[in-house]
Parts: structure tokens; C-alpha cells; sequence
């Protein structure tokens, strides 16, 4: 009964604001349930955390994950944009075209890889970690796997972007498109290696995705799914900064 009851909570206050609806249904949960103990504080923020950070990368891993999202797009290196600019200019808009394409396909083939690392960021927090996130800003689960995940990452990422920019002719692409525009007279020579670049904006289109599900499920009631996290994010709601 109580769990039935938890999970109609979310839409007893659908006329109100959302304000007003976080903080009622918060009140509401209190008085039933009383306080999150810590343990329901830790497993509650671990089980959102998994499900935030696992359907991002799910939804990044999957086809058009970043080549369809304007968000996470990752398009010619700044330097080398004079490159794209320059191929266009003299009738070469498909090479172009394929080199971002591929460098967003090596992207999504290495997004599914983050899973492990998170799960294991997870597995780590202290109870204090638990609170500063749960408590903190509403960006702090983020900050906190960019802090802790961003170096095993990027090794874990590199190889895997490298085999894929090879698997889906990134590497072969972008080498003819800096060799073409090296060739022009009078220009400045770019570097044909693509591999660093593209593990750097991989890794932070999935922080991009995973601070946009973490805001969603501090503010969308919706987002709660079990009653475990509304309870959690209840307690949340009446505490925050």
C-alpha cells in the first residue's frame, strides 16, 4: 500500500506550480514516511546516479547519439575550421561532410564503454560524497564524476576512439581532408592525427548529457521512478540550497 501510495504522489498536485508541487509532495512524504535514514540517502543517490549516467550513455552509444544532437555535435577541431571552410570553398563538401560524420560515429561506438567507469565512481562515494551531491548544486553529481572519472575515461576512451576512427574511416577522412587543404599554397599546415581531439569532446558531450538528466530528476517529479528516490529526492527538495 505504501509503495502504491508513493507512486501516485507525483500527479495529486498537477494544478500547482512546480515549486509548489516539489515542496508539497515533499511535505506530504515526510509526514508519512518520516526522514531518509542514511543508508536510503546513499542507495538512493547510487541508484540515481546509475540510472542517470547508464541511460546517457545508452542514448549517446546509439546510432546518431551525437551526429543528431545538436548539443554534443562534434564538428571540425576549431583550428582546423579554416580546413572545413577551405574544402567547401573549392567544391570538396562531401569530405567535409564525411569527416564529421565518421568523427561523430568513433564517438557513439566509444560512449557504451563509460558504463563500467561510473558503476565503479559509484561503488567508491563515501557517505560525506552522498551528501554533497544530494545537498549540493544541481549540477553536483556531474562535478563530481568529472572530477573522478575524467582521467580513466579518456584512457579507457582513446584506444577504443582510435580503433573506431579506424573501423569507421574518421582517421582516413580527416588525414585526406588536412593532406587536401596542406596542399593548398600559402596556407598553415594542420595536424592530419584526430584521435585526442575526439576523446576529448566525446568525454564531454557525456558530462553535457549527464548534468541535463541529473537537473531533470532534482526537478521533474516524473523522473522519480521508484519510491526509494522520491522519498530521497523529498528530503532533497526540503533541504536544498
Amino acid at each position: 500500500m505504501k509503495k502504491i501510495i508513493l507512486l501516485t504522489l507525483p500527479f495529486l498536485f498537477i494544478g500547482l506550480s512546480s515549486c509548489d508541487t516539489l515542496n508539497q509532495v515533499a511535505q506530504t512524504t515526510v509526514q508519512q514516511y518520516g526522514n531518509p535514514t542514511q543508508l536510503e540517502i546513499s542507495n538512493g543517490l547510487k541508484q540515481a546516479l546509475e540510472l542517470g549516467t547508464g541511460k546517457s550513455s545508452d542514448q549517446l552509444s546509439a546510432v546518431d547519439g551525437f551526429f543528431k544532437n545538436a548539443a554534443v555535435k562534434i564538428l571540425f577541431p576549431p583550428e582546423a575550421q579554416k580546413v572545413e571552410k577551405t574544402l567547401r570553398s573549392i567544391g570538396l563538401s562531401k569530405l567535409a561532410d564525411d569527416v564529421i560524420l565518421s568523427l561523430n560515429r568513433a564517438a557513439e561506438d566509444a560512449a557504451s564503454q563509460a558504463k563500467p567507469v561510473f558503476v565503479n565512481a559509484i561503488k567508491q562515494m563515501t557517505i560525506q560524497d552522498v551528501t554533497n551531491i544530494l545537498l549540493g548544486q544541481q549540477d553536483a553529481a556531474t562535478q563530481y564524476f568529472e572530477r573522478t572519472t575524467t582521467a580513466q575515461l579518456t584512457a579507457n576512451f582513446k584506444p577504443i576512439i582510435q580503433g573506431s576512427l579506424n573501423k569507421v574511416g574518421a582517421t582516413k577522412y580527416y588525414g585526406d581532408a588536412a593532406a587536401a587543404y596542406n596542399k593548398i599554397p600559402l596556407v598553415t599546415k594542420v595536424n592530419p592525427n584526430i584521435s585526442d581531439y575526439v576523446t576529448q569532446k566525446a568525454i564531454a558531450g557525456l558530462f553535457t548529457v549527464i548534468a541535463k538528466e541529473e537537473l531533470n530528476i532534482r526537478q521533474n517529479l516524473s523522473a522519480r521512478s521508484t519510491p526509494l528516490l522520491q522519498k530521497v529526492f523529498g528530503y532533497y527538495d526540503r533541504n536544498k540550497k
